[in-house]
């Protein structure tokens, strides 16, 4: 069974419609390659563990860096819970727990 990439809601999806449009290009590729060989067998550069079940999609363009956080959710489902256009070298904690929030509304 393939795996699909989905995002949570509305508000991920008003937060990738704000990204610029070589970097949304990005997300759709990677998310792409997640759907196409499975959460396990992507890597660096393209995605990253976060930690307690959080990981990012990292994107970049020439119109600058985002990060997707998403979810491993049941039924070889990948749920994106966040999204944003990353502006210094950490993830900020507010996003961290915007996503953390969000991450517990998956079913």
């Amino acid at each position: 069974m393939p795996w699909t990439v989905e995002t949570l809601d509305k508000r991920v999806d008003k937060e990738l419609q704000k990204l610029p449009r070589d970097v949304f290009a990005r997300f759709l590729r990677i998310s792409e390659l997640l759907a196409d060989h499975g959460p396990d067998n992507v890597s660096m550069p393209h995605v990253k563990s976060l930690n307690n079940g959080l990981w990012e999609m990292r994107m970049s363009g020439k119109d600058g860096i985002a990060r997707a956080i998403y979810v491993k959710a049941t039924g070889q489902r990948l749920v994106v819970v966040h999204a944003f256009q990353k502006k210094t070298q950490k993830t900020p904690q507010k996003v961290l727990e915007t996503a953390r929030k969000r991450a517990s509304e998956v079913v």
